[in-house]
């Protein structure tokens, strides 16, 4: 149910380097179904890991991404990171190795919640960073979700372009009744459900932020692609990690990565 590349088990056979990460939980990774390809720098602060997920500069050091598309906290030298483009062949893409993965405490699975984690950079970025919500009032959507994975469930193939899609929010109970049917209990405390018909995150989005406007017109992130049961599928939709409910966590270990 994942969206990266790694932590799934998927009906298709999907070829990733060595030591990539899998993609969401159904466990399949994630791209953007049904979205549009992004303006070169459109989304600055968006990044891509090299282990097949997602990320948002969150500091010009620090990448906010999924717990599950990292491992445990500690030092790693693992992760490149391609940021400063959408096009991630383009002559003006950057990149730039992990020294040091943060995850969230008490993460398990994705399905069990407080999916986030920090990457921290070898040097800082010269790049724009995504604000972090003030409150929980711009949870209610819409939203714009983003990533270079998959655009179809049964593709071979991830993005060399940043795929972007606007998507409303799903009621917490609609979309814990599904899953329930399926298996999989939500943590509705911790997770915004987002999708509709023909439009959804992907293998490969894993990571990934939704973000959406305040009302001074900034971008701020409100999720993070987390899980779904495969990609785009009628009654399931996309969960992602509610980043309001982590604000205060992910700000403290900000200050302590730097």
């Amino acid at each position: 149910m994942v969206r990266n590349v790694a932590s799934l088990v998927v009906a298709v056979t999907v070829a990733l380097p060595v030591g990539a990460t899998p993609a969401r939980a159904d466990t399949r990774v994630p791209e953007v179904i049904g979205g549009e390809i992004a303006t070169p720098g459109e989304f600055p602060w968006a990044v891509r890991l090299s282990m097949g997920c997602g990320g948002a500069l969150t500091a010009p050091r620090l990448v906010l991404t999924a717990g599950h598309c990292v491992g445990a906290t500690g030092p790693n030298h693992r992760i490149t990171v391609t940021a400063g483009s959408s096009d991630l062949k383009s002559k003006d893409a950057v990149t730039v190795k992990s020294v040091e993965v943060f995850r969230s405490p008490g993460f398990v699975t994705e399905t069990e919640g407080k999916d986030w984690a920090l990457v921290r950079l070898e040097r800082a970025l010269d790049l724009p960073t995504l604000d972090l919500p003030e409150d929980a009032g711009g949870d209610e959507g819409p939203f714009t979700v983003m990533g270079w994975g998959q655009t179809r469930e049964s593709s071979l193939k991830q993005e060399r372009r940043l795929h972007y899609a606007e998507v409303p929010i799903i009621a917490d109970r609609e979309c814990a009744k599904a899953y329930r049917q399926a298996g999989v209990e939500l943590v509705r405390d911790e997770s915004i459900c987002a999708g509709r018909h023909g439009v959804d995150t992907c293998q490969g989005d894993s990571g990934g932020p939704m973000v959406r406007r305040d009302a001074a017109g900034t971008w701020r992130q409100v999720g993070i692609v987390s899980w779904g049961l495969g990609c785009a599928r009628d009654g399931y939709f996309g969960v992602y990690t509610q980043v309001s409910k982590f604000r205060d966590e992910i700000r403290a270990a900000i200050s302590k990565l730097g």
